[in-house]
């Protein structure tokens, strides 16, 4: 399985009023580690969207369990990999740790759409093709 991992400096402005990372912030970090998960893999999102003909890989169900808050200075660790594969979908699993300690749990789900074939105003799932799926189960 591939697993990507990146160090991430928590910023002035991530941080709300009480010093901790404001929780929407998070998961701007969590859509920028998939993306780049993908590049370290070899296939770089606009890589893949134009390829496959695709419009995108829009994120359709998200959630995080928080278990130790960070503030402005701090270091932390952003494991993520895929968990799952479907026809068109996947799971993206990200861990946050804080040195050694799991700071944050976070779930994706993302689905592959391209244009409609009979109405090209419309959006439809595109199937995963083989070889991303072959490369993340490879690691």
């Amino acid at each position: 399985m591939f697993v990507h991992r990146r160090d991430v400096q928590i910023q002035w402005g991530d941080c709300d009023p009480a010093n901790i990372v404001y929780y929407p912030r998070y998961f701007e970090m969590f859509d920028d580690s998939t993306s780049i998960m993908f590049e370290a893999a070899g296939f770089s999102k606009q890589d893949i969207v134009k390829k496959y003909g695709l419009v995108g890989i829009p994120m359709v169900d998200t959630r995080a369990k928080f278990h130790i808050a960070s503030t402005y200075g701090d270091w932390i660790a952003i494991e993520s990999h895929v968990e799952d594969w479907r026809r068109s979908s996947f799971d993206v699993v990200h861990r946050v740790l804080k040195g050694e300690a799991l700071a944050i749990e976070a779930f994706e789900t993302r689905v592959l759409v391209g244009h409609h074939p009979d109405d090209p105003d419309k959006l439809k799932s595109a199937p995963v093709p083989p070889e991303i799926i072959e490369r993340f189960r490879q690691g």
